[in-house]
């Protein structure tokens, strides 16, 4: 009697019906699909514009004047980062939803009512940022492209580090302008802690939030040499709003940073309300306020 003996491979073919070749294929293929079945909604500008820095496509993206990211023209708008369109969201069969852990208190409630989780990002500082995009850069299989990112970033705070190394502090006063009315930014808030890494001292510490009323006798007994305007909602408006206030209410005429003309209006643009991918021209632009001129 033949005895017949069969090579690993051989049992393989018979066992599977495919060879360790197609086994590999196969296995890229499972990879991408799995890969592609990712169906991620952004719900602020700033998570859409890291996403696409990412190289990751979206299903979904908020309404916004800005403009967004040319890899996004044609995708679903879900709405408002603040209240977005539940239903529209929804329809877009998401796997998941990003947002942003100041809107959190808000919003999640508002997910959990219609059966979705969502993902709340911190942005509130340039670290907390980098944290975020490296998780990202995780789950997604984009961990290349986050260390990048981030790269930029570390290679900017160094270089501002080095040259604000033995330079005096100035004291800073940061206004947070909304259509109407306007809140004082604490060392906690993302425009702070720019303030923060260009070496600025907030003349509003030891607070827990990120923002607080305006006592405006409190703030020109702390007599900050430079005042910071920074206009969130309707720019414009806001801005006019600011100057108004600035020309009207008698007390501001005494601050020093009035006096020597080191009143800056940021643009939002670059200084929103959290992190985002412009922080490297909003470290230049802020140094250059507080040192230069």
């Amino acid at each position: 009697m033949k005895k017949y003996f069969l090579t690993a491979v051989a049992f393989l073919v018979i066992l599977t019906g495919c060879s360790p070749e197609d086994e590999v294929l196969v296995e890229a293929k499972e990879q991408e699909e799995t890969k592609d079945e990712f169906r991620i909604v952004a719900t602020t500008v700033a998570v859409a514009e890291i996403m696409d820095a990412l190289e990751l496509d979206l299903v979904g993206i908020p309404t916004s004047y800005k403009e967004m990211p040319k890899r996004y023209e044609g995708v679903t708008e879900v709405g408002n980062p603040m209240s977005p369109d539940m239903e529209r969201v929804k329809s877009l069969h998401p796997t998941d939803v990003l947002s942003v852990t100041t809107l959190q208190y808000d919003l999640e409630p508002v997910f959990s009512g219609v059966g979705m989780d969502a993902t709340f990002l911190n942005l509130e500082s340039v670290d907390d940022m980098q944290q975020s995009i490296l998780l990202l850069g995780e789950k997604y299989d984009r961990l290349e492209q986050a260390k990048a990112i981030n790269g930029e970033f570390d290679e900017k705070v160094e270089q501002i580090q080095q040259e604000i190394e033995g330079k005096e502090k100035p004291s800073v006063l940061i206004l947070l302008g909304v259509p109407g009315s306007y809140l004082v930014a604490t060392e906690h808030s993302y425009i702070g802690d720019l303030v923060r890494l260009c070496g600025g001292e907030n003349i509003v510490t030891g607070e827990e939030v990120e923002y607080l009323a305006s006592n405006t006798e409190y703030l020109q007994q702390a007599n900050p040499d430079i005042i910071l305007r920074a206009a969130h909602g309707m720019p414009e408006e806001v801005v006019e709003m600011f100057d108004e206030e600035f020309k009207k209410n008698d007390i501001w005429k005494h601050f020093d940073a009035v006096k020597h003309n080191r009143v800056y209006d940021l643009d939002e643009l670059y200084f929103p309300t959290t992190g985002n991918l412009a922080a490297v021209e909003a470290l230049e632009q802020l140094y250059t306020m507080l040192y230069l001129e």
